[in-house]
């Protein structure tokens, strides 16, 4: 005879209520995978924002929609990067967001904000934000990087 426990008014039996427990667990284990991913290839861009004041219409990119009006400070913080990895909410929900990106080949990483979109499955970097990480010059020998991301808190 298997165990019950009251829940809500019924009774329901101690199995079904682990295995609801075990959805759950796995639900947010694969969430928070969500928001990182390994071996993504990550271009360069010039989008040079110390030359245009750090600013995002003048960038042109897609995230000047929202964040455009944002501090001066907020702007130049970290470093610029299109967002289209194979993880991680696309399009505006990515707008402003920080991702730790880490050069798989030398362990170098630094914290870029989301200020566009791509098309090219993973990152496009502002080149200064890529020459940080390419340490070994073996990302401008081969014309992308292999990274690793994930989101992280910006700090701001």
């Amino acid at each position: 005879m298997a165990t019950e426990v009251a829940a809500a008014g019924a009774r329901m039996p101690v199995s079904v209520l682990v295995l609801v427990a075990l959805v759950v667990v796995c639900l947010s284990a694969n969430g928070a995978a969500a928001q990182q991913a390994s071996g993504v290839a990550a271009t360069y861009n010039l989008y040079n924002p110390e030359k245009i004041n750090w600013d995002l219409r003048v960038a042109s990119v897609f995230c000047a929609t929202w964040d455009a009006d944002m501090p001066l400070a907020w702007r130049q913080r970290y470093g610029w990067t299109a967002f289209c990895g194979p993880a991680g909410a696309h399009g505006q929900p990515s707008c402003g967001r920080c991702l730790q990106v880490t050069n798989r080949a030398t362990g170098a990483r630094t914290v870029a904000r989301v200020v566009d979109q791509c098309d090219n499955g993973g990152l496009d970097l502002d080149v200064a934000v890529f020459r940080q990480i390419d340490t070994d010059g073996g990302g401008v020998a081969n014309g992308h990087l292999v990274v690793d991301y994930q989101f992280v808190g910006c700090q701001d």
